[in-house]
C-alpha cells in the first residue's frame, strides 16, 4: 500500500507540475507572436517607403544614377586641375587647420617625433607642419 500512494503522490504531484510548466511555453510562444508581427510591420512599412521613393524617381525624367566608375574619374579629373602646393597655398590651409591638430603636432614635436613622422600620423603635410611649429600654433 505504501508504494501504491507515493505512486499516486508523484502522479499527483506532476500533475500539478504539467500545469505550471505550461505558462512557460505559452509565454515563449506569445513572445514568439509578437516579435513576427512587429517583423511583419516593419517590412511592410518599408515595401510602402520603397513604393514612394521608386515613383519620385518615375516622376522625375531628368534623374540619373551616377556610377562609381564616373565619380571616380571625376575625382581624378579634379586632382589634376588642382595646382601644385605652394608657401602660399600652405598658409591659406593653415587657418583652416584644426585646433586639436595644431596641439598634437607641437605635442610629438615636443616629444622628439621627427616632422616626417608627424605628418604620417595626421593628415598634415611637410610645409603644414613646418608653418605650426615656427608659428608656434599661432595662427
Amino acid at each position: 500500500m505504501e508504494l501504491s500512494t507515493i505512486l499516486m503522490i508523484i502522479g499527483i504531484i506532476c500533475i500539478f507540475l504539467s500545469f505550471f510548466l505550461k505558462d512557460s511555453a505559452k509565454k515563449v510562444e506569445q513572445e514568439l507572436e509578437d516579435l513576427s508581427i512587429s517583423i511583419y510591420q516593419e517590412t511592410n512599412a518599408l515595401k510602402k517607403r520603397l513604393k514612394v521613393v521608386e515613383e519620385e524617381l518615375l516622376l522625375e525624367p531628368n534623374f540619373n544614377v551616377k556610377s562609381p566608375v564616373s565619380t571616380k574619374k571625376q575625382m581624378d579629373t579634379y586632382k589634376q586641375q588642382v595646382p601644385t602646393k605652394s608657401f602660399k597655398t600652405s598658409q591659406t590651409k593653415q587657418t583652416q587647420i584644426n585646433e586639436i591638430l595644431v596641439a598634437q603636432v607641437i605635442a610629438l614635436n615636443k616629444q622628439g617625433y621627427p616632422i616626417d613622422e608627424i605628418s604620417k600620423m595626421s593628415t598634415l603635410s611637410n610645409e603644414q607642419i613646418q608653418s605650426i611649429l615656427q608659428n608656434g600654433g599661432n595662427r
